[in-house]
């Protein structure tokens, strides 16, 4: 077994649930981290009718910078927004009827802290994926940690250096295919196939 750290990220990209379900990984969650901006600790990225659509939770700035400690802002309805994206972008998708209870759950949750946001969120995707993936989460900072170290291996920014095969998405015949967004488009467009998608991803390590 690989002991792998990985970050928390919300509604996280396909390659992220490739690293946390490949069975060879024992999985914990990095909760002490100093708060990155613009990364997919609070932030998603679906496909939407022009194109790729970033989903982005608000943050209070409240001087608290570890991750654990960081709060969500409440102030705008982004959970009805985010919800109403997710719909317009996938409603017409082959799968998003079978799903959209249980994903609409996620936007039922009103958690204090971003990091339990994100674990919830994530206990109704392993649901939706009929996965149980156990996992810890660490009691320190380290910085350069004993475990396999996936704390940067995300970019929001940046291609993604996971190898992954083409599959069918809502506009793709507008717009092409775009890869390793995150986990809900590829339950919407794969359904029950979706796993079988993860374990055939070329893992980059």
């Amino acid at each position: 077994m690989t002991n792998v750290l990985l970050p928390v990220f919300y509604l996280p990209p396909i390659s992220w649930f490739s690293v946390l379900l490949n069975p060879e990984n024992e999985i914990v969650f990095e909760q002490f981290e100093n708060f990155p901006k613009q990364t997919y600790r609070n932030r998603a990225n679906i496909y939407g009718a022009n194109g790729k659509l970033s989903l982005i939770i608000p943050i209070n700035h409240n001087g608290k910078r570890e991750l654990k400690d960081i709060e969500i802002s409440y102030r705008e309805d982004w959970r009805s927004l985010h919800w109403k994206s997710i719909k317009t972008a996938y409603q017409s998708s082959p799968y998003f009827e079978f799903y959209e209870d249980k994903i609409k759950k996620i936007f039922d949750l009103k958690e204090k802290n971003l990091l339990d946001f994100n674990l919830k969120a994530l206990e109704i995707l392993q649901q939706i994926l009929k996965t149980e993936k156990a996992h810890s989460l660490n009691t320190e900072y380290i910085k350069n940690p004993e475990e396999l170290n996936f704390r940067e291996k995300f970019s929001a920014k940046q291609p993604s250096e996971f190898e992954m095969d083409e599959y069918y998405q809502t506009f793709t015949d507008k717009l092409g295919f775009i890869k390793d967004l995150s986990i809900l488009d590829l339950i919407c467009n794969k359904g029950p196939e979706s796993l079988t998608y993860i374990r055939n991803i070329k893992q980059s390590y």
